[in-house]
Parts: structure tokens; C-alpha cells; sequence
């Protein structure tokens, strides 16, 4: 159980880390249970919320405790006034289901996008290839909308590491501007998963992935140099999804 007095300003060496906000704190309870440890909140929390919360942590015999000095101690913006402790935890990634693997990703903002969009797009396993920013990042946190904790997400040391595990298993795209396919023109084969592979935002992925898999383009004009990371991997994802969310 981690004491009061040890709760400071997020640092990745920490073994804990923490949802900052209504959304995340209540998919924190709702995915992830049995990872937090307790939920803080201010006095500025609106009474209906605080009667859901309460609720919510009777229900599940988390410890919810009133303490502005803490939140306003360990929240990174003033505009916070509730805030989830959880403890970090690892997890494998799933055999036979689509991947998303993003090379080297820096930007925690990014990140935090990307999860989310997966996880509209029924895509729950992630593997992230080192180095890489902080997946338990308040900043990666709050940008996933909670979203974090619908997905099972792997740090791996290098491409290889992964590409052994589950290399042979699948189909792979990486998404570079050298593609040798655009993405509208490619034949996807939804037989077999798929891992659909981007590079880090600002160098993206080097020559040596034109020999794995099958390379895509995604086309845009030439005023700008590339696309956001985040906004590539949405287009990528839905176009390899869209058959699955036909109006039934």
C-alpha cells in the first residue's frame, strides 16, 4: 500500500503513477480495479460526481480519501481536482489478434492518442519498441482518455525481439514514405492478423523495414513533409477496420 506522505510529482521511477481527471479516474475503477490504490479528490468536486465515485469506490473497496493539500501537491494543472493512484503493471501482448507497433515513439501526447484510437478502432495490442517515451506518463494518461487501460500494451528492446515472437504469425505493413503500395491500392488479406507498423514522429522508420512485410504509402500532397503520427495511424486504422463496422 503506498502511504500518503510518499505521493510527489510523477517520476518514472516510480512504481506508481496516476490518472489526473474525471474520464480517467472512473475507467481507472472500471478496467483496472485492481491496480489502484486509492482515488483523491478536492474540494471543488461536484457532489454528483462524488456520489458516483463514492459508489463506485464502496464497490470495489478502494480507498477514496478527501485531501486538497495531496491533489494540489501532485497534480501537474490547477484545473485538477481529481486523481487516481494506481501501481504499474505489465503486460503480454495476445497471439493471433491485430497489432499496432510503433517504433521508437517520443512524443507523450502521441501516445496517449494512438491508445485511444486503437481502442475505438477494436485494437487492444500495442507493442512499443524502446527507446520510447513513458507509457505511464500522466501526460500519455490523460491523452488516452483512459483508454490505457482497455489495452495491453509491451515494451520491447528492439524490432527484432518482436519480430520473432510474432513475425511469422502474420502479416506486417510498415507505413513509410518510400511505401511501395499506397494504402488505398493495397489487397488486405483479413485472414490472417496484421501488425501495422510506424516509425518515430520525427525520422520515422529506416531502410531496413522496405524487407519486412509489405511497405504502405499513405499518399498526401507534397506541401507537407508527412503526416502527424497519431493522424497516420487513424487513417492506417481505419482503413484496415472498416469492414468491420458496417452498418449491420
Amino acid at each position: 500500500m503506498i502511504q500518503n506522505n510518499e505521493l510527489k510529482r510523477y517520476q518514472k521511477k516510480y512504481d506508481y503513477s496516476y490518472t489526473f481527471g474525471n474520464f480517467p479516474t472512473f475507467e481507472l475503477l472500471k478496467c483496472k480495479s485492481e491496480c489502484a490504490e486509492k482515488i483523491l479528490y478536492h474540494s471543488l468536486l461536484k457532489d454528483d460526481i462524488l456520489e458516483k465515485l463514492t459508489a463506485e469506490c464502496s464497490r470495489r473497496h478502494i480507498e477514496l480519501l478527501h485531501s486538497d493539500r495531496i491533489v494540489e501537491k501532485i497534480r501537474d494543472k490547477e484545473s485538477c481536482i481529481l486523481v487516481g493512484v494506481f501501481r504499474k503493471y505489465e503486460q503480454q501482448l495476445v497471439h493471433n489478434t491485430n497489432h499496432v507497433v510503433l517504433v521508437n515513439p517520443s512524443d507523450s501526447g502521441n501516445l496517449g492518442t494512438i491508445l485511444r484510437t486503437c481502442t475505438g478502432f477494436g485494437i487492444h495490442d500495442i507493442a512499443v519498441i524502446e527507446p520510447a517515451v513513458d507509457l505511464f506518463a500522466p501526460k500519455v494518461i490523460r491523452a488516452s482518455m483512459g483508454s490505457i487501460f482497455h489495452a495491453r500494451v509491451r515494451y520491447y528492446e528492439s524490432f527484432d525481439i518482436y519480430y520473432k515472437e510474432f513475425g511469422s504469425e502474420r502479416m506486417l505493413y510498415p507505413f513509410m514514405l518510400k511505401g511501395a503500395r499506397q494504402l488505398g491500392q493495397l489487397n488486405i488479406n483479413r485472414e490472417s492478423p496484421f501488425s501495422l507498423i510506424f516509425g518515430n514522429e520525427a525520422s520515422g522508420l529506416d531502410d531496413s523495414f522496405l524487407q519486412i512485410g509489405s511497405s504502405v504509402l499513405i499518399q498526401h500532397s507534397n506541401e507537407i513533409d508527412s503526416l502527424n503520427l497519431s493522424m497516420a495511424v487513424g487513417i492506417a486504422l481505419f482503413e484496415f477496420t472498416k469492414d468491420a463496422f458496417k452498418m449491420r
